[in-house]
């Protein structure tokens, strides 16, 4: 087979301004980028043993418009030495990728959509989707529902003045007048300052006033309430769909989009404090990963300085912060408010290993047979000569040394890392075929010869450089002289600082370029130059960029860079899980026919990718490469087997083209299916670019051997990870430091890891222990175990798991941040005149008013639908320290569908605090804490 070549969101629309319609699979095409400009004459900057140049080379192109005209930043004076990120979801205020429009393209800050125009600022609540493209994609597109500015503003272009960590300034001036606006992700209001006219706020259609204060305006615009704020004293004119208002000789005035009428007290209090920064701190400790996202405010009138702000899905799922009632809609699902200037997430640490624990089910010579295949191979880079195609082949290397290591072949580990650290000192000194330049407009460093847009649009860096950050930790593993900064170790920094740059201060490269914090993953365009705002296609070479910068902070004794790769590893793990895979299937639009997308716009995403409309390739391009960092994939195994099912309905059958990936893939939830597919075809086919037989041969096999990683299970390392199978547990951990450590489980397992070693122990976990991977249950009676699961054991230690606050609202028969517990496989046939039963014990301790509510909940296939679910009514418990009991003796309050016989079925049980504005604990472990199903 020939693969065709990935073409990336590099691939722009050169011949015309791209329209927000659909964005299918589109063909590659030699596309001419008008002559280059002369570049001044080179100069070398050592960098340790390596080097880059600070020309690019003769005959290439830095970024350019979309006719070939070189471009630079379009920054303020004030902005025009800060290092611009490009790639963000507003990066078309600072690029100008298309000629003919100087303020930017639609921005999607969520829940507002911006384009800048020469009288201001364009603002939309877009919250009907639609289904372009043979039901291919779906999106919320940018329509104006108003336009903020200043009378007679007409600006002849827009620049991005100042910018945070998720907000930005864009800046207009007219030679009269000149207008700021401030906006951000999840930022319900917009803050203007402007001189030289009134505030002005043009209505796409004549507006509905539903509440007039004088300098407070509540007006509805195309069925979407805004509220408008003027300073004290000043007063909105409406005359027709022009609304202004005089400033006193103040300079400021806001506005924002209301989840509903009765919400405008609630906005006004925060009106004037104007949000002037953003920022998040993480950190990562004892197997876990806390971030805080705080917005800095200055108030303008009085003395408030909270605010309002709209957390995602990814977000609130991990935060016990108080949210409020208000929501609103987004592309991706719903995003909930809360009522101050921060809140706190946290997560499991998503663990990275560099290889695969060793395991009985590897044949040594058979593997020891693949390997020599591609060590030997007469070229082992396969014609490679671009920065992207480089890295595949360096990440196909990368993957088989610590493999080789495992099995004894330390010839064959050596010849590995001599390839890699070959080819990479090639592209780290200035002046041969290959190198890297240092761009000083746009503080970047690209690789030449460049691909799919990575010199002209500044795409991909963190997707091409991901490999040459993983392959260095590979080898840092084994040489730690080579990765010295005297040897070769400050050029892969540079490409650290180009691509997820932890200083916010460093005058060469910007922040994490690609990586929106607040959107929770990265974004691929350089320019953002679409009607539909920036995208990603391949989220899993952005976690190959996390990966590596764990191993390789682990590698060379960085912490700080440890724990950036974990907390960008593990966000963007969630951002995956719901809005590629819709895991919860809470995210997509009903009507939108896929359970995955290939791509992720500002405005929605797509059942496609850039080059092909092969199923295989859809799916597969947001698994690619394989590796230590994939297993975080296997979080949501259901959403892996839905994934599945999709690419062979698509395809018409099993992959062809990409089964190497697509079976490691379907591994991470079910390996002995991907192993009978792997046997099936006996090694007889034709890897993917940056795959081997070698690899996936070990991946399957061990897989098969100790089982589904099992992420309801962490460990204090980042270098660490669990496998479950029938009830055992097999741990693993890869100590790169030079003492010994002990390793401790989350639950409870210790691992002695000797120095600059990988450990492996196994040991009990349950008969259930992961619960979307269980072993057959047995009878109708299930304990509740902490972990999420239910299980027919009997041995489990007693512990207890905190439900949820309902944050003072009432979710009185609506599951609302319920905890969860689910069995699956299980089989059995309806008794006859049984009911479901569960007998539970509660506490909320002191706390008053608080009410336990249980939701059980039948899938009679296993397909992911639920054919029946019984609610209950809640259980009011009193504000004294003690466990109660809660049982199906409260009565039943709602019930859908029918039950059935289960035929690998699942049972899940939620229990939720349905009313209050505390916490509460259920019991686990232990009689007082059980299931029955009507079932024999």
């Amino acid at each position: 087979m020939i693969e065709v070549l990935h073409v990336r969101t590099s691939l722009s629309r050169l011949a015309s301004r791209p329209a927000a319609a659909t964005l299918l699979a589109i063909a590659v095409a030699a596309v001419g980028l008008g002559p280059a400009a002369s570049p001044a004459a080179a100069a070398t900057i050592p960098a340790g043993a390596g080097s880059y140049s600070d020309s690019r080379p003769a005959g290439t192109s830095g970024p350019t418009t979309n006719t070939g005209a070189p471009v630079t930043p379009k920054l303020t004076t004030a902005a025009r030495d800060k290092p611009v990120p490009t790639n963000d979801w507003w990066s078309s205020l600072a690029y100008q990728r298309y000629g003919d429009n100087p303020y930017s393209t639609p921005m999607y800050g969520h829940p507002l959509t911006y384009q800048a125009k020469a009288s201001g600022l364009e603002v939309g609540y877009p919250t009907t989707p639609a289904i372009v493209g043979d039901g291919r994609q779906y999106e919320y597109a940018h329509k104006a529902d108003l336009t903020v500015g200043l009378s007679g503003l007409n600006s002849p272009d827009t620049k991005a003045d100042a910018w945070s960590d998720w907000t930005v300034t864009p800046y207009w001036a007219d030679g009269s007048r000149t207008f700021r606006a401030t906006i951000g992700h999840g930022m319900p209001f917009v803050y203007a300052k402007g001189s030289g006219g009134d505030a002005r706020i043009t209505t796409a259609s004549t507006p509905t006033v539903f509440s007039d204060q004088g300098n407070v305006l509540g007006i509805t615009v195309a069925g979407h309430h805004y509220a408008l704020f003027a300073p004290t004293g000043s007063d909105w004119n409406v005359s027709g769909t022009a609304i202004t208002a005089g400033l006193g000789g103040k300079d400021y005035f806001s506005l924002a989009v209301l989840p509903s009428t009765d919400a405008l007290a609630t906005y006004k209090k925060y009106a004037f404090s104007f949000v002037t920064g953003s920022q998040v701190a993480w950190q990562s400790t004892g197997g876990n990963v806390r971030a805080t996202y705080s917005l800095a405010t200055e108030a303008k009138e009085g003395t408030e300085r909270g605010t309002l702000q709209a957390l995602y899905r990814h977000q609130w799922l991990h935060t016990t912060d108080a949210l409020t009632p208000y929501t609103y809609v987004s592309p991706r699902g719903t995003m909930k408010v809360r009522e101050s200037a921060s809140f706190t997430t946290s997560q499991k640490n998503n663990g990275v290993v560099p290889a695969l624990p060793a395991s009985s089910g590897v044949d040594k010579a058979r593997l020891a047979g693949y390997l020599n295949e591609v060590a030997n191979a007469s070229d082992p880079f396969s014609g490679a000569a671009d920065t992207y195609w480089t890295g595949k082949a360096l990440g196909r290397l990368a993957q088989l040394v610590p493999v080789a290591d495992q099995i004894g072949q330390t010839a064959t580990r050596d010849k590995l890392l001599g390839l890699m650290k070959g080819r990479l000192q090639e592209w780290f000194t200035a002046g041969g075929a290959s190198e890297f330049s240092y761009d000083k407009d746009w503080k970047t460093l690209t690789g030449y010869p460049a691909s799919y847009g990575s010199d002209t649009e500044l795409n991909d860096h963190h997707f091409h450089y991901s490999y040459y950050v993983y392959a260095a930790a590979i080898i840092a593993q084994y040489d730690q002289a080579w990765v010295a900064d005297s040897a070769w170790g400050t050029m892969i920094k540079h490409l650290i600082r180009d691509t997820a740059n932890a200083s916010r201060t460093d005058s060469a490269y910007p922040f994490l370029r690609g990586f929106d914090v607040y959107a929770g993953h990265s974004w691929a365009s350089g320019h953002q130059g679409f009607a539909a705002g920036n995208n990603q296609e391949s989220s899993s070479e952005s976690i190959n960029l996390s990966a590596g910068l764990i191993l390789y902070g682990a590698a060379t004794g960085d912490t700080n860079l440890r724990d950036l790769g974990s907390y960008l590893l593990t966000t963007e793990s969630e951002a995956i899980t719901q809005y590629w895979f819709d895991a919860d299937q809470q995210v997509f639009p009903a009507s939108f026919g896929h359970d995955t997308v290939g791509m992720v716009w500002g405005s929605g995403g797509a059942y496609s990718t850039w080059w092909t409309a092969n199923p295989e390739e859809i799916h597969g391009i947001n698994v690619l490469p394989v590796t230590g960092g994939s297993l975080h994939l296997a979080r949501e195994k259901a959403a892996i087997k839905r994934n599945i099912a999709e690419m062979e309905r698509e395809n018409g059958g099993p992959a062809q083209e990409w089964r190497d990936l697509l079976w490691q893939f379907e591994s991470l939830s079910d390996p002995a299916a991907a192993k009978a597919k792997w046997d099936g075809v006996n090694g007889n086919y034709t890897p993917e670019q940056g795959e081997s037989k070698a690899h996936t041969y070990h991946w399957i096999n061990t897989l098969n051997t100790v089982g589904a990683p099992d992420m309801t299970v962490s460990g204090d390392l980042p270098t660490s990870a669990v496998f479950s199978k029938d009830g055992t547990r097999t741990y693993t951990a890869h100590n790169h430091g030079s003492t010994a450590r002990t390793v401790t489980f989350s639950d409870g397992k210790t691992l002695s890891v000797p120095a600059r070693s990988t450990a492996t122990s196994t040991g009990p976990g349950g008969s259930n222990p992961d619960p979307e991977e269980p072993g057959p249950s047995t009878g109708n009676t299930f304990r509740l175990k902490s972990g999420g699961i239910l299980t027919t054991a009997t041995t489990d230690p007693a512990g207890a798991d905190t439900i949820a606050s309902a944050d003072g609202v009432n979710r009185d028969g609506t599951p609302y941040r319920p905890t969860v517990y689910e069995v699956k496989k299980v089989n059995g046939k309806v008794a006859s005149g049984a009911a479901t039963a569960f007998r539970l014990r509660v506490d909320a301790g002191t706390k008053v008013g608080l009410a336990p509510q249980v939701r059980v909940s039948y899938d009679l296939t296993g397909d992911g639908t639920f054919d029946r679910a019984e609610t209950f009514r809640y259980f009011a418990t009193d504000p004294v320290n003690g466990w109660e009991e809660y049982t199906q003796a409260s009565g039943p309050q709602a019930t859908t569908g029918s039950l059935g016989e289960l035929k690998n079925g699942t049972v899940r049980l939620e229990v939720w605090n349905a009313l209050g504005n505390g916490t509460s604990q259920v019991q686990t472990g232990t009689d007082a804490a059980v299931l029955k199903i009507p079932y024999v």
